[in-house]
């Protein structure tokens, strides 16, 4: 191979590299290898079912790079129009874990909406820690989120 087609192969694999890392979900989303959101978890269902239920493929959006699965196609319309009203606090990580500076995983059953905010824990033991003061901890949370909020998880 010529030091010209060389060149030509390591600036090819470069850009690929590059655009392909331009659609994983930002560094303050907590999104799947798949870049996929609470689990796939329809973010509008827990505010206008009150309840954890799981989405579809089939009706999908993009929110910060990550990917949202929708029960319905209502569902994604109305996150499509204000994204920022139902998608999880902290980039969908754990509210509680914010609070202890960390980034952790969620189980999307651990759930509340607070003040039309909905706030996502690592699992319901770690919730019912967290809801003996939501309102203290969610404004130590707000206090420390824009700390690490661009720190990979696996570093906090």
């Amino acid at each position: 191979m010529t030091r010209f087609n060389k060149l030509r192969a390591f600036v090819a694999v470069a850009a690929l590299s590059a655009a392909s890392g331009a659609f994983a979900a930002d560094i303050d989303m907590n999104a799947d290898a798949n870049d996929v959101a609470i689990s796939g978890y329809d973010p509008v269902a827990y505010f206008s079912d009150s309840e954890a239920t799981k989405g579809s493929a089939e009706y999908t959006a993009t929110y910060k790079n990550a990917i949202y699965h929708f029960s319905s196609a209502e569902n994604r319309d109305l996150f499509r129009a204000d994204p920022s009203a139902y998608a999880p606090q902290y980039g969908g990580y754990c509210a509680f874990g914010v609070t202890m500076e960390k980034k952790f995983d969620v189980d999307p059953q651990a759930w509340r909406i607070v003040d039309n905010k909905l706030y996502l824990n690592l699992n319901k033991d770690v919730q019912t820690r967290w809801l003996t003061d939501v309102p203290g901890f969610i404004a130590n949370a707000n206090d420390i989120w824009p700390e690490i909020k661009t720190v990979e998880a696996a570093e906090l």
